[in-house]
C-alpha cells in the first residue's frame, strides 16, 4: 500500500488551455461553457471575482461578460484531451504510478521519495508541467488519496504556498484539517454536507475526530467510513493504474435547434455511433446491443414525444458500418412525423472483450478486412483531426443538428487546417 500520494490538479483546466494559445488573457477574466454555450464549467480567478458562480448559465451573466470585456468560449474538448495527454505523460516521468483521475487531475505514488524532500519534489513535478505544457497545477501530498485532495484544496487557497502542500507531517496536516470546510472534502457534496452539519461535523478535522463510526457507516455508508478513516491517515483507496472498461457506452447531444427532418436526425445518429465506435474500439470491446432514442424539447410548449427502441446483434461488432445500419433501423421505427425533435442519443450496451466475443452461425462477424478497415479509420482521425475519415452518411459540413459553439476556438493541436501558423 502507498504511504505517500501526490494529487495533481490543474488550474481551471479548460481555461488555462484556451490561454495557453492567448498569452493576452493572461490575468484576464476568461471563461469556458458548457455544450450548447449553456453554463459556465471552466472559470479563472479573474472571472470568479466578477461574481460568476460555477455552472452559471451564460444568459443570465452575459451583461456582465459584455461589461467587464470577458473572454468566453465554446467548450473545445478535442484541444483540451490532447493537451491533458501531454500533462499526464509529463506527470508519468516522475513515479512509476500514476492513476489518471479525470481529464485535469492525476494521482502520484510518491512512496519511496520520501528521501528527496515531497515538497521539493512537488515543486520540481510543477514546474516540469508548466514548463513543458504551459498549464498551471497545484500539487497536495498526504499520506492518503483524501488527504493529498485536502492539501490540494490548500495549495490552491494559501498562494504562500507557492502551489504545492506537503502534510505528511502531523502537526502540518492539523492545520490543514482545521481550514478546510466539510462539504470541500473530496466525495461529500452539498446533500452529503448537510448531514455532516447537523451532526456538528463542520470541518474536515470534525470528520476525523468523530468517535462514532457506527453512525458514521449508517448515514454515510462505507464510503462514508472510509473518508472517515482516510482523514485518520489509513489508506482505504488504492491507486488504480489501469483504467477499468466501459460496461456500456453513450453519446448523445442537445441540437442547436430544433428539427423535423428524418435524414437530420439520421445524419446526427451516424455521427454518434462513430463516435461511440471508435471508444469501442479504443477499448478492444465489442458490443450486441444498440440503443436509439429521439425526443422534442420538454422545455417549450410543444407537442411532446419520446421515441426509443433497442435492437440485439447476434455477432457482437465493432464496426461502425454495422452499427450506424442497425440504428438506422431503430430510428425508422421510433420517428414520429410532425413532432419536432431536440435531442437525439445512441447507447452501446452488452459489451464485451473482443478476444471472447461469442460469434454466431446467423450473422457474420467482422472480419479481418474490417478490422482493419476500421483501425486505419481511427488512426488518420486521431492523427489529422477528428472527423477526418468517415462515412458517407455522417454528412458534410452542413450540420443542421450540431451544437451552438459561437465561441469555439480553433482546433489548434489537432487539426491540420487550423494549426497556428507563424510569420
Amino acid at each position: 500500500m502507498h504511504k505517500s500520494v501526490a494529487l495533481v490538479d490543474c488550474n481551471a483546466f479548460f481555461c488555462s488551455c484556451e490561454i495557453l494559445f492567448r498569452p493576452d488573457l493572461r490575468g484576464k477574466p476568461v471563461g469556458v461553457l458548457s455544450n450548447n454555450d449553456g453554463c459556465f464549467v471552466s472559470l479563472t480567478k479573474e472571472l470568479k471575482a466578477l461574481g460568476v458562480p460555477m455552472g452559471a448559465p451564460y444568459f443570465k451573466y452575459k451583461s456582465i461578460c459584455e461589461k467587464n470585456r470577458v473572454e468566453v468560449f465554446s467548450s473545445n474538448f478535442s484541444l483540451y484531451t490532447n493537451i491533458s495527454d501531454r500533462v499526464m505523460y509529463t506527470l508519468a516521468q516522475f513515479t512509476p504510478k500514476i492513476e489518471i483521475y479525470s481529464v485535469d487531475e492525476a494521482f502520484l505514488d510518491l512512496s519511496g521519495f520520501e528521501s528527496w524532500g515531497l515538497k521539493e519534489y512537488g515543486l520540481e513535478v510543477k514546474k516540469s508541467v508548466e514548463m513543458n505544457i504551459g498549464i498551471p497545477v497545484c500539487i497536495g501530498i498526504g499520506p492518503t488519496k483524501v488527504l493529498a485532495k485536502v492539501a490540494n484544496r490548500v495549495a490552491k487557497k494559501i498562494k504562500s504556498t507557492d502551489g504545492v502542500v506537503d502534510i505528511t507531517d502531523p502537526i502540518k496536516r492539523e492545520k490543514a484539517l482545521e481550514c478546510v470546510a466539510i462539504e470541500d472534502i473530496w466525495g461529500v457534496g452539498r446533500s452529503n454536507s448537510v448531514k455532516f452539519r447537523s451532526l456538528g461535523i463542520k470541518t474536515a478535522k470534525d470528520l476525523r475526530d468523530y468517535k462514532n463510526d457506527k453512525l458514521i457507516k449508517k448515514i454515510f455508508t462505507k464510503v462514508g467510513l472510509q473518508l472517515k478513516e482516510e482523514l485518520e491517515g489509513k489508506p482505504r483507496f488504492a491507486i488504480k493504474t489501469e483504467v477499468p472498461k466501459k460496461k456500456e457506452i453513450m453519446v448523445s447531444r442537445t441540437f442547436g435547434k430544433s428539427t423535423e427532418d428524418l435524414d437530420v436526425l439520421r445524419e446526427s445518429i451516424a455521427n454518434y455511433v462513430s463516435s461511440a465506435c471508435e471508444k469501442l474500439r479504443k477499448q478492444k470491446s465489442v458490443c450486441s446491443n444498440v440503443e436509439v432514442f429521439v425526443r422534442t424539447d420538454a422545455h417549450k410548449n410543444v407537442p411532446q414525444y419520446y421515441g426509443f427502441d433497442s435492437k440485439k446483434i447476434q455477432s457482437a461488432t465493432s464496426d461502425t458500418r454495422k452499427v450506424i445500419k442497425y440504428a438506422f433501423d431503430i430510428l425508422n421505427k421510433v420517428y414520429r412525423p410532425g413532432y419536432s425533435y431536440r435531442k437525439a442519443g445512441i447507447r452501446l450496451t452488452h459489451l464485451v472483450d473482443k478476444r471472447y466475443a461469442q460469434m454466431s452461425l446467423l450473422e457474420i462477424p467482422d472480419t479481418l478486412q474490417s478490422d482493419s478497415l476500421m483501425i486505419n479509420i481511427d488512426a488518420i482521425n486521431l492523427r489529422d483531426g477528428s472527423g477526418t475519415a468517415k462515412m458517407a452518411a455522417c454528412g458534410v459540413d452542413n450540420k443542421a443538428w450540431a451544437m451552438n459553439r459561437r465561441h469555439m476556438s480553433k482546433r489548434l493541436v489537432t487539426g491540420w487546417s487550423e494549426l497556428m501558423r507563424v510569420k
